[in-house]
């Protein structure tokens, strides 16, 4: 199936696997490539040192093209920029929308610029600064999210920006893939559902607390930093939304020292982050340091497997997954569906 995703950055279907922090690593984001999806390597946990060896993971595992998902508000930003320019990687996806400076120098190297956005303004702003496409998520994404669902912000942003659109949020299957080519996408981007397959290096036990998930068991708090997260509701979740101020401060500090030891950032970058991130916002500092060490949060649960201590990002899809199939199975899966559901409407005229 081509659309102007699959030609913009060379991929063989119109998906997109998402660049999740502790579970986007080398072997998923392969396994994605391999399956003719265009597979997202997650760096913002990782040193720029360790950033370089994945990428050469990935590559060693892969010929496909692949893309690496960015903070644009991290101080090291450009030093992972260059990284990725000198591996020579395809694609740079953001959680945040970066600077126009950092944009032109991306398209210069010839890297593909995709911005992750969550309003219409905001899709607007990134393709004029020389965006080559943007993926908006609805409010039914996993990690922070919006307040606007998928159906109601994907046609306003196709309307807005003439680069190519990614719909994310709420995508899992091929009806779901026609239906956001219907609306205008150029294809999906989807994260529980690659967290949720065999090539996952998610350990079996949270794999499993997420397929035993209904759609009420995922909800939306400001509790882990004071910005709306859409998880799996947990014990730990259940904690933070009752524990007092000074409680959830001790517990950040705690977690910022173990981020720093595994991220290379230095107590200063991480206040600086902190700011940026309260910057427009009313959160108080316990929220700033959760903030700024979410990720350790994400680590306890997806790479430890400790689900009572980690919080467990989720899209309201959890709900209604039920197996693991491997990368290719599921991209297979997919198209297949895909294809039977564009038959049918065509059978309906």
């Amino acid at each position: 199936m081509e659309t102007a995703l699959t030609r913009l950055v060379g991929v063989r279907h119109p998906i997109v696997q998402t660049g999740m922090g502790w579970v986007a690593g080398p072997r998923l984001v392969s396994a994605a490539a391999n399956a003719g999806a265009l597979g997202v390597l997650a760096s913002a946990t990782m040193t720029v040192d360790r950033l370089r060896e994945a990428i050469r993971e990935v590559k060693s595992r892969t010929d496909a093209p692949f893309g690496v998902n960015l903070r644009a508000d991290a101080g090291d930003a450009g030093d992972r920029v260059r990284v990725m320019v000198e591996e020579g990687v395809r694609v740079a996806s953001f959680a945040l929308a970066p600077s126009r400076e950092l944009i032109a120098e991306l398209k210069e190297a010839g890297v593909v610029v995709i911005p992750s956005v969550g309003a219409r303004r905001h899709a607007e702003k990134v393709a004029a600064w020389g965006a080559d496409a943007v993926l908006v998520q609805g409010g039914e994404g996993g990690g922070h999210t919006g307040e606007v669902a998928t159906t109601v912000l994907l046609p306003q942003v196709v309307d807005a920006v003439d680069v190519p659109v990614v719909a994310a949020g709420g995508f899992f299957d091929g009806r779901g893939l026609v239906a956001a080519l219907a609306y205008g996408a150029a294809g999906v981007a989807m994260g529980t559902r690659f967290l949720l397959t065999s090539d996952s290096t998610v350990p079996d036990a949270v794999k499993a607390r997420y397929l035993a998930a209904t759609v009420r068991d995922v909800t939306v708090t400001r509790a882990v930093d004071g910005l709306p997260h859409r998880m799996l509701r947990t014990e730990l979740v259940e904690s933070l939304e009752r524990s007092g101020r000074a409680r959830s401060l001790a517990r950040a500090v705690r977690r910022a020292a173990g981020l720093r030891r595994l991220s290379g950032l230095g107590w200063r970058q991480m206040v600086r982050d902190g700011l940026a991130l309260r910057h427009g916002k009313e959160l108080t500092w316990s929220q700033v340091l959760l903030a700024a060490n979410t990720p350790m949060l994400l680590r306890s649960a997806m790479v430890e497997g400790r689900t009572d201590l980690g919080v467990m990002a989720a899209g309201q899809v959890a709900g209604v997954i039920d197996d693991l199939p491997s990368c290719a199975e599921l991209v297979e899966r997919i198209m297949k569906e895909a294809e039977e559901a564009r038959e049918r409407l065509r059978a309906s005229r």
